[in-house]
């Protein structure tokens, strides 16, 4: 999946939203939920400014095998 991140001037994630969905709800909004209360970021700079701009992050989904 694909999560559309705005990166605020502070590093902070102002907005997520799913760009590619990765075909289950419950997946995406695990990748939103996680990228909106933990992720941060390096601004972009413009002139040697930080500002806000918009990333695309690709999300890869792991299924393992528990041992029993």
């Amino acid at each position: 999946m694909t999560v559309s991140v705005l990166v605020g001037a502070d590093g902070s994630v102002e907005r997520a939203e799913v760009a590619d969905s990765s075909g289950f709800d419950t997946l995406d909004d695990a990748a939103l939920e996680t990228v909106r209360s933990r992720w941060r970021f390096v601004p972009a700079r413009h002139g040697g400014i930080a500002v806000e701009s918009w990333v695309l992050v690709p999300i890869r989904f792991a299924l393992i095998e528990a041992k029993r």
